[in-house]
């Protein structure tokens, strides 16, 4: 039987048909299409065209698993940076299918774990506590449009999948530019509360790079006519942050000043997660940042800030670290989550 799976995610969307190799082994892409997410009404339209230009009538699937990058809530889900509207049961119902599962875009990459090959991670720390009880708990997170965790425990027979939204817990300065960056982000957002997917993400980067040419003495720097083009476009908007990269790539200072303010917060905030979770089993860094930094994360700088815990540092140093290097993992991770749905009943 064949199933589909996708990623839906606020920039981009994933979808594709697998199907069953067997249970040990990955589900094998028959066919796959990328999808701007701005440019879509909604996750209906995406998946009629898909099907339409895609799906032959002998590969149509029966089963369906959509990683949302957003909460679920009763089969239901609205993207969080997205004014999308996603029904379990309007998908059934409109496409045929005779099972679909709904499930957050983290939670569901605990599935993909077990079924990682060699070549799509790349391990940053190993675990130096090989007897710890604790062995099968991982978490994951991973800075892209948005900032997201899940977390999970996996044996032999079973994953048990704990959903989080621990991206939206407060940010907490720890250094007095910090502090500067996150006054200003209440006050140009007009909030009382500044979460750290404000600040490491996609729009966080926008927000930091915002922040910095905020001030007078660097008003004329010339990232700002990309600002002002961005104000009436959503694709300029959630392109600032892969420009600001590319800017500090190609020597831009204050732009790689930006770049390295926004990757401190986000391997500190690494290392405070590591010690909330105690994942022993593995702490995996994965959305669509880690492969586009993953220089910056193979470096002293990473973890000396993933460390700099305190009396904990001997803690957070027995955490194995493994960072994902494939861009679609959350696509390879539904698919799995999919084919296991074929033996439930």
């Amino acid at each position: 039987m064949n199933f589909l799976a996708c990623d839906l995610g606020g920039t981009k969307v994933l979808i594709a048909i697998y199907e069953e190799v067997n249970k040990d082994s990955p589900p094998k892409l028959i066919a796959k299409e990328r999808y701007l997410s701005a440019e879509w009404e909604s996750i209906y339209t995406i998946t009629k065209d898909f099907l339409k230009n895609k799906c032959k009538n002998k590969y149509f699937p029966k089963i369906a698993c959509f990683g949302i990058a957003g909460p679920i809530d009763k089969n239901n889900s609205k993207i969080t940076n997205l004014n999308w509207e996603i029904s379990e049961l309007k998908l059934k119902n409109d496409f045929h299918f005779e099972k679909v599962e709904l499930i957050n875009d983290f939670a569901v990459l605990l599935y993909g774990i077990p079924f990682l090959k060699s070549n799509q991670f790349k391990t940053l720390q190993n675990n130096t506590n090989k007897n710890n009880k604790f062995e099968g708990y991982h978490t994951i997170v991973g800075a892209g449009t948005g900032l997201g965790i899940s977390r999970g425990i996996i044996s032999k027979t079973k994953i048990l999948v704990l959903p989080s939204e621990g991206g939206h817990i407060e940010f907490a300065p720890k250094t007095h530019d910090e502090w500067e960056l996150k006054q200003w982000v209440k006050s140009y957002l007009n909030i009382e509360r500044v979460s750290y997917e404000r600040i490491i993400s996609g729009e966080g980067l926008s927000n930091i790079a915002k922040w910095k040419l905020s001030k007078e003495d660097i008003i004329d720097h010339p990232f700002n006519k990309y600002l002002e083009k961005a104000k009436d476009s959503k694709i300029i908007e959630k392109s600032l942050a892969g420009k600001i990269c590319q800017l500090a790539k190609a020597g831009d200072s204050l732009m790689a000043e930006i770049e390295t303010l926004w990757f401190n917060a986000y391997s500190s905030f690494i290392g405070d997660l590591a010690i909330h979770e105690l994942c022993f089993g593995g702490l995996w860094i994965s959305g669509g940042t880690a492969p586009k930094h993953f220089k910056k994360f193979i470096s002293d700088s990473f973890l000396k800030q993933f460390s700099n815990k305190g009396r904990l540092k001997d803690i957070v140093k027995t955490i194995p670290i493994r960072i994902i290097l494939d861009e679609e993992f959350g696509l390879h991770s539904a698919a799995c989550r999919a084919q296991s749905l074929l033996n439930i009943q």
